[in-house]
């Protein structure tokens, strides 16, 4: 059986750390929290890596456990530009080797133009400021660069995707137009679900599926502020199987990319 060791992401490293510190110094998770002023299961998620400490609890961390600064100096590395649920993606994103996706409503974040982006963290806030949303359009910009890392990426599309007009006519004939011009350049296979197929099987979620050289592989689900990162290899396994699924649902290549290149046509003549 291929025994592959699980990815360790900078924050697991930094969890792992955390929790031979606290059992060298004989602490048991519930001693530290008193000390942090944090619950046992705060301390937890630490040493899991699934959330970081904000810096004034590292530097409790480091009192508790005499580590002179240690854990609040490597925080400083790890603080995230992304909203907790989605760094630790961030991070694996740029490891893997071969990214799914499936959108169900909305362009996936590394695809996305500039303007796209701009009118969905528009759309988001209820009032904003235009350096605000500058700022999130970078940093969604920096994202991008994990397709120069050359992952094999797949992108599938419910053609709602197509459909919803986001930020305007001309915006989203140029976003479909990119999406379709990077399938055709080979930099991704893009295949699209049709309306006409009805229920299948990604209907509920969108989805992102990741696997890396030497790891194990990960699937990441999200919703509303909210995201959950699967490691857990029977989830991943049925996120897969959903995937395929979705996947024998969806138009060949040249029909999805004909299809998104008239949908782009549609929206830039008005017709919908």
């Amino acid at each position: 059986m291929d025994e592959r060791r699980a990815l360790r992401t900078p924050r697991q490293k930094y969890g792992e750390e955390l929790r031979l510190r606290r059992t060298a110094a004989r602490l048991t998770q519930e001693e530290l929290g008193e000390q942090v002023v944090c619950s046992p299961t705060l301390i937890s998620h630490f040493e899991a890596g699934r959330r970081l400490p904000k810096p004034d609890d590292a530097q409790r961390i480091d009192r508790a456990l005499g580590t002179d600064g240690f854990f609040a100096r490597w925080l400083e590395d790890l603080e995230s530009k992304y909203a907790d649920h989605f760094a630790a993606v961030a991070e694996l994103e740029q490891l893997a080797v071969l990214i799914q996706q499936f959108a169900l409503s909305l362009v996936p974040g590394v695809l996305q133009t500039d303007d796209y982006a701009r009118a969905l963290f528009s759309a988001y806030r209820p009032n904003y400021t235009t350096e605000e949303l500058d700022e999130l359009v970078v940093i969604r910009t920096e994202r991008r660069r994990i397709l120069d890392a050359k992952p094999v990426v797949w992108t599938l599309l419910d053609e709602a995707v197509l459909r919803r007009c986001v930020g305007g006519p001309q915006v989203m004939a140029e976003q479909l137009h990119r999406v379709a011009d990077m399938a055709e350049s080979g930099r991704l296979r893009m295949h699209v679900v049709p309306y006409g197929v009805g229920a299948h099987a990604l209907m509920q979620s969108l989805l992102t599926l990741m696997a890396f050289e030497d790891s194990a592989p990960v699937a990441y689900v999200e919703g509303f502020q909210t995201g959950n990162l699967m490691d857990d290899p029977a989830l991943v396994s049925a996120c897969q199987t959903a995937y395929s699924l979705a996947l024998s649902d969806a138009l060949s290549q040249q029909e999805s990319l004909a299809l998104v290149r008239a949908a782009a046509e549609e929206h830039a003549h008005g017709h919908h």
